[in-house]
């Protein structure tokens, strides 16, 4: 993506809107991050409760991901977005409303900010899955990345006017605050009137969209290696996160101000790496982009571990922001670009898992071992830890983006029906008989091998491959849909990529497959 097009989608009014609404609600919720964070450190100055509040904010992700995913899959995105927002509003004003009137305490605060994350939570897989609704495919990463500059963005500027408004005013004001800025979002998420594309099957049921994103998810290795890697470098580098108001406090000696200031060094460099990024992905080859985040990162945590100079701890918490946007936003591209627009939410709804779950986890590790010993030894060993994040980098590598095309491609022909069907009828089995030279077994057994992963993930619930023993050219392959519907999901879920590895197959037969399709009846 050329740099000077990072800004095209911004042309587009309702993306642009959009954008801009997000900014601000982004800001607020830095606002309240920084207020909250202070605001532990004085009701209970304990690391563990100063940790929890990452674990707040971010276990409703852990929680709520699949079926968050599930709903934006099958529902009308915005008007989920609408309650989200809604939800969000209220959960923080009730908490603008309790430290108003001086009731506020620890679990109070813990329990709010819990409530807003599971807004964020129940929002997040509905707002990442509707920017190719806002903008043409050409645009898309352009439109991905300017989503992480508006993240960004408000990590510069919200920690530091969190920080200023706690300290010229009070926590209240900046909880409020967050929520007047969910306004905009709704204004323009409830004006907005997309396009609807005309069905051609039946909705998924929820229950049944969600077994099918978690099929999908466990059968597509592409997507996995997606999954470990950003586990392998959240773990390590929530330490930061989640101890940062406590090295403000304790060892650099700051204000509400000061911690807001240092907060929003990572935000700084964040918004520089999403910047540099277009151009430094077409001049250094992913993993070594990677692998040089990674090591800056690990320096960030072990420097903030051991410095007691408030420039030098913006410094590292800067080229911290940069590792961070360079990592998170890599993989975020690689998870888009790893599954098809069918189970897009649904699939990106489990990586947030893995990352907000990861963020959570380790926040409460973190917060375990500085309990037990020290801040400074919790970050020290947290920047040893990456060295194993670095030792998985070896053996999982994200795949290039030129080697996959999950464009659809109707290829497969329509079954030929002549029975009266029931879109629930089912357990479907296909068979399909192939014909070949014994010569080529080893050769087709092996591609049948990744065929077995494609059956799966699109919808198969057993799946088997048998050779004829009285006839060796002869094979069958079965596979087993749970109904007659699901059968014909399968035919809208094929891919350019896997076209061409049914070409593979079809380069061993003699002659043309035959394809057989058989419903289950009740013989009682």
């Amino acid at each position: 993506m050329p740099e000077q097009d990072i800004w095209t989608p911004l042309r587009r009014s309702t993306f642009r809107a959009l954008w801009i609404a997000s900014v601000v609600s982004n800001v607020g919720t830095w606002v309240h991050d920084t207020a909250a964070g202070w605001t532990m450190t004085i009701l209970a100055p304990s690391p563990m409760l100063v940790s929890m509040m990452q674990t707040a904010t971010t276990l409703p992700f852990f929680i709520l991901a699949l079926p968050s995913g599930t709903l934006a899959d099958i529902v009308d995105r915005r008007r989920l977005l609408v309650v989200t927002q809604t939800w969000m509003l209220v959960a923080a004003a009730t908490l603008g409303l309790l430290a108003f009137s001086g009731a506020l305490t620890p679990f109070r605060l813990l329990g709010c900010t819990f409530a807003l994350g599971i807004g964020a939570a129940m929002g997040a897989p509905a707002w990442q899955a509707m920017t190719p609704d806002l903008v043409p495919r050409a645009e898309l990463q352009a439109a991905v990345a300017l989503g992480g500059i508006s993240v960004n963005v408000a990590r510069a500027v919200g920690p530091a006017l969190g920080g200023f408004i706690v300290g010229a005013t009070s926590p209240a004001i900046a909880f409020l605050l967050n929520a007047t800025s969910f306004v905009g979002v709704l204004f323009v998420v409830a004006r907005w009137r997309p396009q609807k594309q005309k069905a051609m099957l039946p909705p998924e049921r929820v229950l049944g969209a969600m077994r099918a994103g978690i099929r999908y998810v466990r059968h597509s290795p592409p997507f996995h290696a997606v999954l470990v890697r950003c586990a392998a470098f959240v773990l390590p580098a929530s330490a930061v996160w989640a101890l940062l108001p406590l090295v403000a406090r304790q060892s650099l000696g700051l204000d509400a101000t000061g911690y807001g200031i240092v907060l929003g060094g990572l935000g700084a460099g964040a918004i520089t790496g999403a910047l540099a990024l277009p151009r430094l992905t077409l001049r250094v080859p992913l993993e070594r982009l990677l692998l040089a985040a990674t090591l800056l990162f690990a320096i960030t945590s072990g420097g903030l571990g051991v410095v007691r100079q408030v420039p030098i701890a913006l410094a590292l918490t800067f080229m911290g922001g940069v590792a961070w946007m360079t990592t998170m936003s890599s993989i975020t591209v690689a998870a888009q670009e790893s599954v098809p627009a069918w189970v897009r939410a649904r699939a990106l709804a489990v990586s947030l898992l893995v990352l907000q779950g990861s963020l959570a986890l380790g926040a409460l590790l973190w917060g375990v071992v500085a309990t037990h010993t020290s801040v400074s030894t919790a970050l020290l060993t947290a920047a040893g830890t990456f060295i194993a994040g670095l030792l998985v980098a070896t053996r999982v590598r994200l795949r290039p983006r030129e080697s996959l095309d999950l464009t659809p491609s109707p290829h497969w022909g329509e079954p030929v029906v002549t029975a009266s069907l029931d879109p629930d009828d089912g357990p479907v089995l296909v068979t399909i008989e192939y014909r070949l030279d014994p010569e080529r077994a080893g050769e087709f057994v092996a591609v049948m091998h990744e065929m077995e992963i494609v059956r799966r993930r699109d919808g198969a619930i057993e799946w088997g491959v048998y050779q004829d023993i009285a006839d060796p050219r002869r094979w069958l392959e079965t596979f087993v849909v749970e109904s007659w519907l699901e059968h014909l999901r399968q035919h809208q879920r094929i891919t350019v990529s896997d076209r061409a590895m049914q070409a593979r197959v079809y380069e061993l037969l003699d002659g043309e497959p035959t394809i057989s399709h058989l419903i289950a009846r009740d013989v009682e």
